[in-house]
């Protein structure tokens, strides 16, 4: 096994999952002053201009593809390492360290000792973008990175969120809504927790086909005969229907997810009676 040190000020996808860790938190302890510094601090650092944004993408391409064949794998690889020399490496540096005074400001001191999830995966490309590291130790590395692009999606193992921040969400939700998220639930705050990395894209795709669905099951449950029998569940149920609506020109936040997590619990709740 290849041991080097790594230099985690020097690594702005590492930079960039403890700033998404602590929008996180901030979003749990319902801290919007915090969040909204945080998401200030995002889009100054990682504004696509930024040779940070650029050199996070460059770790996103690898980070993110799998089930690739291993040609195509290859391929990425040396694409994305062709891409990192053209980095303006002078002024990522200043980027970086910019970003890190900031984030040792904003947070606690020991802030970057956080666990990060996928973070021997981060800490490898790093040695991988380093021209210091000897010619067969890249060679390793690369090979153990084609291994995971090319890797089946049925044979990777999941890889968790941070469990201290996902176990703390979902405790949350549970204390309020119930012992037991459905699975849908789970998706949906897994999609809000990294929404952040994207800028909010992934969640929005999710957020519209789950809404599209909540609206059509409940239009269904309207001709259900208890609730036809109903006017005040009548209503009830069409307001639930208007709220969905208005989703459409608001931009994503954890109210909305805390009301769709509400809705997906009266659908399930509404299709279990069904049955």
């Amino acid at each position: 096994m290849i041991k080097f040190k790594h230099n985690k000020k020097r690594n702005s996808a590492f930079l960039y999952e403890v700033i998404i860790q602590e929008i996180t938190k901030a979003v749990i302890s319902g801290d919007r002053s915090l969040q909204s510094r945080i998401t200030t601090l995002i889009k100054e650092s990682f504004n696509p201009r930024s040779m940070l944004y650029r050199e996070l993408k460059l770790y996103h391409a690898l980070t993110r593809t799998k089930s690739v064949g291993v040609l195509t794998a290859e391929k990425i690889i040396s694409e994305v390492k062709m891409r990192h020399r053209e980095l303006n490496k002078k002024q990522l540096v200043m980027e970086q360290n910019k970003l890190t005074r900031k984030i040792r400001k904003y947070f606690t001191n020991d802030v970057l000792s956080n666990f990060v999830p996928d973070y021997k995966n981060l800490a490898s490309i790093s040695q991988i973008f380093n021209h210091k590291i000897p010619i067969n130790s890249k060679v390793i590395l690369e090979n153990e990175l084609i291994g995971k692009m090319s890797v089946k999606l049925e044979e990777q193992k999941m890889v968790p969120i941070d469990n201290l921040v996902y176990n703390s969400f979902v405790k949350n939700f549970n204390e309020e809504y119930g012992d037991k998220l459905l699975k849908e639930q789970k998706e949906l705050l897994t999609k809000f927790i990294t929404s952040f990395n994207d800028n909010l894209i992934e969640l929005n795709i999710y957020l519209n086909d789950e809404i599209s669905r909540l609206k059509t099951e409940l239009k269904k449950s309207l001709n259900i005969k208890e609730i036809q029998a109903d006017a005040q569940m009548k209503i009830n149920a069409s307001k639930v229907i208007e709220m969905l609506e208005s989703y459409k020109n608001k931009k994503p936040d954890a109210q909305m997810v805390k009301e769709v997590i509400k809705v997906q619990s009266l659908v399930q709740e509404l299709n279990a009676n069904v049955n």
